[in-house]
């Protein structure tokens, strides 16, 4: 068979708003997702074993056990008779950046290993593994806009995600979620959550932003205080012009600003990496 090919693409984390601590240890959550045209490059070519070759800029960053390995292995234990293979991930999105490159990359493993054993996993079998993974997996996976409640692992789709521009900054710097939660210090979930409702927003960009502002990212003290930079970042997107929503992404220190158009994205993108020529920034589309 082939090599197979998938991108891992970055999920932006619009909005996040912590309900509290669990009493599992984890902490209840309601967050509108979008999904980037930018992410990861994963490879993979069926054999036997498995294996894992990391490339690409920020490949030295990642150490230790990783997801996609962990994504295979549960497959496996899943579905004895799938192929396994040997990966090849290309990491072209910061690590630890809040941007779920680690949540996508195994997302992206997950589809590969379905496309190449067919039949062997189902949705409901990969969402499962998905879930088991991490909490941001199941959004990762299914790869649309989206309504993330519970832990993460809940997602409903959007309806009516308006394609947009988006500029995304990293300073420069790992900032790990458990650490950003555990700054947070979040009460105790006291009363069981309600149902939220998904919104619709008639391919409208001023919906979205309305329903985003207000709600805004309640990790966002928490990180500021354990990376003082992140203020800076935040100034340096909201002078740019057309940038309509700017805001901490998911457990940061990635920060993103949105735009109307695409080339608004890409003119505020070039005059940040001029001002700023240590950060890694990005523009792309939203969807």
């Amino acid at each position: 068979m082939t090599a197979l090919r998938d991108t891992a693409k970055a999920k932006l984390n619009l909005t996040l708003e912590v309900l509290g601590r669990r009493s599992d240890g984890y902490h209840e959550v309601s967050s509108l997702v979008g999904v980037t045209e930018l992410g990861d490059s994963v490879v993979f070519e069926p054999g036997d074993g498995v294996a894992l070759a990391i490339e690409g800029p920020f490949a030295g960053a990642l150490q230790g056990d990783n997801l996609v390995i962990a994504a295979a292995e549960a497959a496996k234990a899943k579905a004895p008779c799938i192929a396994l293979g040997r990966f090849r991930l290309t990491k072209t999105l910061p690590v630890a950046a809040g941007l779920g490159g680690g949540s996508a990359d195994a997302a992206a493993a997950l589809r590969l290993l379905a496309k190449a054993s067919p039949g062997a996993l189902s949705p409901a079998a990969l969402v499962e593994i998905a879930a088991s993974l991490g909490s941001d997996v199941t959004a990762c996976l299914a790869g649309r806009p989206a309504l993330m409640t519970g832990r993460g692992e809940r997602v409903a789709e959007i309806r009516g995600m308006p394609a947009c521009g988006v500029v995304l900054v990293n300073p420069g710097l790992p900032l790990a979620a458990a650490s950003v939660y555990g700054a947070l210090n979040a009460a105790p979930l006291s009363t069981r959550t309600s149902e939220e409702a998904v919104p619709d927003f008639g391919a409208s960009f001023e919906r979205l932003i309305d329903y985003a502002r207000p709600r805004g990212n309640d990790l966002a003290a928490a990180a500021l205080r354990l990376a003082p930079v992140i203020g800076e970042v935040l100034t340096a997107l909201r002078s740019l012009d057309g940038a309509h929503l700017v805001q901490l992404a998911g457990s940061g220190p990635t920060c993103f600003a949105l735009f109307a158009r695409e080339d608004e994205a890409k003119r505020g993108a070039a005059s940040l990496e001029e001002a700023h020529p240590s950060w890694w920034v990005a523009a792309t589309m939203l969807r």
